[in-house]
C-alpha cells in the first residue's frame, strides 16, 4: 500500500490510475483483436459464397 501512495504523491493520481487500467485491459483488448479478426474472415467467407 506504501508504494502506491509513492507512486501517486510522485506521478500524481490519474498517471497511476491509467496505468493500472492499461495493464488490467490489455488482455481483453488483445481477445477483442483476435474475435475481430475472425468476424472479418467469417463475412469475407460468407461474400465470397454469396458471389
Amino acid at each position: 500500500m506504501d508504494e502506491i501512495m509513492t507512486y501517486v504523491s510522485g506521478y500524481g493520481f490519474p498517471i497511476v490510475v491509467s496505468g493500472y487500467l492499461l495493464v488490467r485491459i490489455e488482455e481483453r483488448l488483445k481477445e477483442l483483436d483476435h474475435t475481430i479478426g475472425e468476424l472479418a474472415r467469417t463475412i469475407d467467407r460468407f461474400i465470397t459464397a454469396a458471389s
